[in-house]
């Protein structure tokens, strides 16, 4: 797609948040030149295991420019305010008041250059007691209170992705976007500054059970694959020891699945008829539901939800992730070769993601520099 043809986006990010977000860009047709200091994107480390390139970084830069610049050199940081001077969009995740000892201070910058839209992505955001907090995305998940409410009886445990950055990136994107609308409606073409962390963006996703905990006075305990407030709901063995995980989100689905299994009474009785008494007496709603699935093979099991339109799902492993029958893939060429990876969920009739190649560290500078110099 070529939505954002002519729009120009410097990113001068690192890791996984500010990345995401001109990841989405580039792929919707923007030209993101990707400033790296000059021993790289520290992202490029993270691992060696996509083909000898960092998984992470793959996935989050490809169809950028990338250009190394030492900040604390004058020639080099001329040739950034160049590029600065011709952008649409600014994204920099450097920590709080880096740019401005730079000599790059946002707001001067906008007033320099109205309609620049600035994106600046911290870990607690620009302002507050925290500001200068180092934050990493483990880091945001425990002091989210995210790790309080995942993991299971035994401890917390980190959500084994990285999504408070992603959760950041994706509120970056999704601001961004929301800027250049507005400045296309403005006759003025004002642009405007933005600022996300990852700290807002996680506690953004906790506001339930906030609330359930603030106001209701019930705390969400860790439930591993089970639900806080919901029952029946999380992973049942079934006969061949294969787990199945089920969802009952209505009352209507609950007397279909207690029919399917050969109890169409049990909705009536005291301790099943309603979410919160399920809840209250999960216990014996688990054994009713699995006891039942320990009678069947999966793929029975299967076949019987959805006869009873009850929805299910497999605990997939990894294996089971890439043999998936509803994947989407896109190749993206590195510089060790072509990688396959998953598309991204947003599918457009008749328009596919503008695919380009990963960058090499200041692949692009020579040109770069003769461009902006």
């Amino acid at each position: 797609m070529n939505d954002l043809e002519n729009i120009n986006v410097i990113a001068i990010e690192q890791a996984v948040a500010a990345p995401y977000a001109s990841g989405r860009l580039a792929s919707a047709g923007a030209r993101v030149i990707k400033v790296e200091r000059p021993e790289g994107d520290f992202a490029r480390g993270y691992d060696a295991l996509a083909k000898g390139q960092s998984a992470y970084f793959v996935w989050l830069n490809h169809g950028k420019e990338s250009i190394a610049l030492d900040l604390k050199a004058d020639a080099d940081l001329a040739i950034l305010r160049n590029m600065i001077s011709q952008a649409d969009v600014l994204i920099q995740n450097l920590a709080p008041g880096v740019m401005a000892r730079l000599g790059l201070p946002l707001d001067g910058v906008r007033k320099k250059h109205p309609s620049l839209i600035t994106c600046s992505i911290s870990g607690y955001g620009e302002e507050g007691p925290w500001r200068d907090q180092k934050a990493y995305d483990l880091l945001i998940q425990a002091e989210s209170g995210l790790a309080a409410i995942n993991g299971t009886e035994h401890g917390p445990a980190r959500v084994g992705v990285s999504v408070c950055d992603i959760a950041a990136g994706m509120s970056a994107h999704a601001a961004i976007l929301q800027a250049l609308f507005a400045r296309e409606r403005d006759p003025a073409r004002k642009g405007r500054a933005i600022s996300v962390s990852l700290f807002h963006a996680m506690a953004d996703w906790m506001n339930v059970p906030m609330m359930q905990h603030h106001y209701g006075g019930k705390t969400p305990g860790r439930q591993g694959l089970k639900h806080p407030t919901i029952a029946p709901y999380g992973v049942f063995e079934c006969a061949d020891k294969k787990p199945l995980l089920i969802s009952i989100q209505n009352e209507a689905e609950w007397h279909r699945l207690c029919a399917a299994l050969g109890e169409p009474d049990l909705p009536s009785q005291t301790g099943f008829k309603t979410n919160v008494e399920r809840l209250d007496n999960r216990e014996a709603v688990d054994g009713f539901v699995g006891d039942a699935f320990l009678q069947r093979s999966r793929e029975q099991m299967i076949e019987i939800l959805d006869k009873a339109r009850i929805a299910y799902g497999r605990l997939s492993d990894l294996d089971d992730l890439v043999a998936h029958p509803q994947n989407n893939w896109m190749t993206v060429e590195t510089g060790d070769g072509e990688i396959s990876i998953l598309s991204p969920a947003a599918v457009v009739s008749g328009a596919s993601p503008r695919m380009g190649r990963v960058p090499d560290l200041d692949e692009h500078g020579m040109g770069l520099r003769d461009e902006f110099g």
